[in-house]
């Protein structure tokens, strides 16, 4: 759901909301989606070398894809270009981490203009900030999950929000659960999602609540691996949160059909902190989820992203797969799920993904704490990914205008957090909770 955060466009009277606004330009996904809009016959990966092609424009991006269009579907899918699905064979020219106190990262195979297939967990842990378990519940009880889920599905909605002028949908329906009936209270009439609110929030069902230990367990156990094997000394990244991980809220998303799909972009980050970690749950129909690093800029450039700098990473999510999205994703890189062209039937689910993402809500990033905007809301926490000067900053903005009929305010604030990813105002909070 947090693909469909857009802000839109608006002047800036300081250097420091030159920054935000830096955020809220036609973004590289924004542009693909445009393109897509009008040549959906065409893969993503060659719209994406179009836009490359012609400096970021769309209007000249859109007439040379207009020999693509006519050529056949066979050539058109050449330009798309693949690479092996396993690196086993290359491990040699990848410096082993296992139990190393210092983490080297292995050189990134990726290349621009290409996507690279991973399917092995090794590969993917190496290569992506993701690490994955196969066959993560025993199957009755993952089938029963997905029951569960698909019955749920039924009466799932689109989030509609502003898109610049435009009101648009969703390209796949979902909901949000939460534990108590207190919290589904307390999310309908403080929290903020998309400058409004959100109404269709549910208490967990019996087999969320069933699954969620053990997806705390396997999360916690693999953030403590990374620690160890893949990031500097051996020690957490610097604003991450060193207490245990608590999913206790799971957003859940449905895709009907191989076209339902979500471009690329990073989670939201306001009610989980920085450094967020995510535990993504998929059952049902296969997907692609593809992953790319975010490559800055310097402010001299007329583009502020290179969004295919180093290619793109492409992660096989069978069904019963936990994929754990680590403390540098949400920062550092950008995901999304990919449309495809055609998928094979699950036995239970038919046509459908099911996707449950489980969080771990921050009490110290409650609206009632968070920093509030010129119309009176809560603000949303970003980071600046696309201008190296302030690449890794994080701020707080207005978001009021992904509602329809709405306008942003002009509120920007710089975020100030200490090491360990605490907000100012929460730091006695958190000293008395020791």
């Amino acid at each position: 759901m947090d693909a469909f955060l857009r802000g839109t466009k608006r002047k800036s009277a300081s250097t420091a909301q030159e920054s935000a606004q830096d955020e809220d330009e036609d973004s590289t996904e924004v542009k693909l989606a445009m393109l897509a809009s009008l040549y959906s016959n065409i893969s993503q990966e060659v719209l994406l070398d179009a836009l490359l092609d012609n400096s970021g424009s769309v209007d000249q991006a859109a007439s040379s894809l207009l020999d693509v269009q006519m050529e056949s579907p066979k050539k058109s899918r050449a330009m798309t270009i693949g690479s092996q699905t396993s690196l086993r064979s290359f491990a040699s020219k990848s410096s082993s981490i296992e139990g190393s106190g210092t983490a080297k990262k292995p050189k990134l195979l990726s290349k621009k203009g290409t996507t690279l297939y991973l399917y092995d967990p090794k590969d993917i842990a190496d290569h992506t900030p993701c690490s994955i378990i196969h066959n993560f519940l025993p199957q009755e009880e993952a089938n029963d999950l997905l029951r569960e889920m698909l019955e749920e599905s039924k009466s799932f909605e689109r989030v509609t929000f502003k898109l610049f002028d435009n009101v648009v949908q969703s390209p796949h329906t979902s909901s949000f659960y939460v534990a108590t009936d207190t919290e589904v209270n307390t999310q309908k009439h403080e929290y903020f999602y998309y400058g409004g609110r959100l109404e269709d929030v549910r208490r967990i069902t019996p087999q969320l609540l069933r699954v969620r230990p053990k997806v705390k367990e396997a999360v916690n156990k693999e953030i403590q691996t990374r620690i160890k094997t893949r990031y500097p000394d051996g020690k957490k990244l610097r604003y991450q949160c060193p207490d245990e991980w608590m999913p206790n809220a799971a957003f859940v998303n449905c895709y009907n059909g191989p076209h339902e799909n979500v471009g690329y972009h990073s989670d939201h980050l306001t009610y989980l902190g920085p450094r967020a970690v995510i535990g993504s749950l998929s059952l049902g129909v296969a997907r692609e989820f593809r992953v790319r690093r975010i490559v800055p800029k310097g402010n001299n450039n007329k583009l502020t992203e290179d969004g295919d700098a180093q290619g793109q990473i492409s992660i096989h999510l069978p069904h019963n797969s936990l994929l754990i999205m680590h403390a540098d994703m949400q920062e550092e890189w950008k995901h999304s799920i990919a449309p495809a062209q055609a998928i094979d039937p699950h036995p239970v689910a038919g046509n459908r993904r099911i996707n449950i993402t489980y969080r771990d809500y921050k009490s110290n990033f409650h609206p009632k704490f968070t920093p509030r905007c010129k119309c009176d809301l809560p603000a949303i926490l970003r980071t600046v990914q696309r201008k190296k000067d302030n690449q890794g900053r994080y701020f707080w903005m207005c978001h009021r205008g992904n509602v329809p009929g709405k306008e942003n305010c002009s509120f920007f604030q710089w975020a100030d957090f200490d090491d360990d990813g605490i907000p100012s105002w929460g730091r006695e909070r958190y000293k008395g909770a020791v």
